[in-house]
């Protein structure tokens, strides 16, 4: 594909002429953290009433209720989606697999990267929290507080659990998160750091296959030329849709709003979309 072969939209409107199932990225396509972008709430609206398939993926490391009910909080309308699929959720739904089967041993010292105290990416299962990377047998980066910290931080914490090759799950690999000042860096970041410390990392969300298929299943295994999934990250949304064969949306909204030179971005991905729209509204 190249740049020539992308298709321009003023809105989401013609999708919904030519697709049934909606894979939709939150952050920096529905909102941006702390409102709706204009029409958004409409537009998700407006697809249900049109009979569509609405799946949310998203690459937040809480599980699927905490990030519906923020929507709801948001103003989103009760009802205006399907399914709402987290990598957190994917990721829980593992380790709670592991645990039944023996894999997890109760009791396991887990290490959790996450924002203001949040525990809920590992309610429910048989881990207990270390304080530091010194005695964690198993690091989970769930989210970040780069708007907080400095990766600094995360080195003198992770530094020690890197050095003794302790494992680690990172749930949300988006490198840049929006924040109320501004783009900082997100907990894919703090797990590439933990890479560049010797460790190694299993990274659970887009663009990888297993979120991807958590969400076609809940659609209900539909014709892969039935689908279009929107994001607004060229690394995530774009190229995971690539790989999982269903046609991609680039919303202008989020991370490359005020960005010119996307074609380098693409390349530079090897990812390319099938539409640009500068919003998620419904023209």
């Amino acid at each position: 594909m190249s740049a020539k072969s992308i298709e321009h939209l003023d809105g989401i409107g013609p999708l919904a002429e030519r697709y049934q199932v909606f894979l939709l990225d939150q952050f920096g396509v529905l909102h941006d953290g702390q409102a709706p972008y204009p029409g958004a709430v409409e537009a998700l609206s407006a697809l249900k009433r049109a009979g569509k398939t609405v799946v949310l993926i998203s690459n937040s490391g809480k599980r699927a209720r905490p990030n519906e009910d923020r929507l709801l909080k948001l103003g989103f309308a009760a009802g205006s989606w399907d399914h709402f699929v987290s990598s957190g959720e994917v990721a829980w739904r593992r380790f709670h697999e592991m645990a039944t089967n023996g894999a997890l041993r109760p009791g396991t010292k887990c290490l959790l990267i996450s924002r203001d105290g949040d525990r809920t990416a590992i309610e429910g299962l048989p881990f207990v929290l270390a304080e530091t990377g010194q005695d964690a047998e198993l690091v989970l980066i769930s989210a970040s507080e780069g708007d907080r910290q400095d990766l600094d931080h995360y080195r003198r914490l992770l530094a020690p659990a890197a050095a003794r090759q302790v494992p680690c799950f990172c749930t949300n690999p988006d490198r840049i998160m929006l924040t109320a000042v501004g783009p900082r860096f997100g907990a894919g970041e703090i797990a590439d750091l933990y890479e560049s410390l010797g460790g190694s990392v299993t990274r659970i969300g887009k663009p990888y296959p297993a979120i991807f298929d958590a969400a076609l299943a809940l659609a209900g295994e539909p014709e892969r030329g039935d689908v279009v999934c929107i994001g607004d990250s060229v690394e995530h949304d774009i190229s995971g849709g690539n790989g999982a064969g269903i046609a991609t949306a680039l919303v202008l909204s989020g991370i490359l709003a005020g960005i010119s030179d996307l074609a380098a971005i693409f390349d530079e991905q090897q990812a390319w979309p099938t539409y640009i729209t500068g919003s998620f509204s419904f023209r």
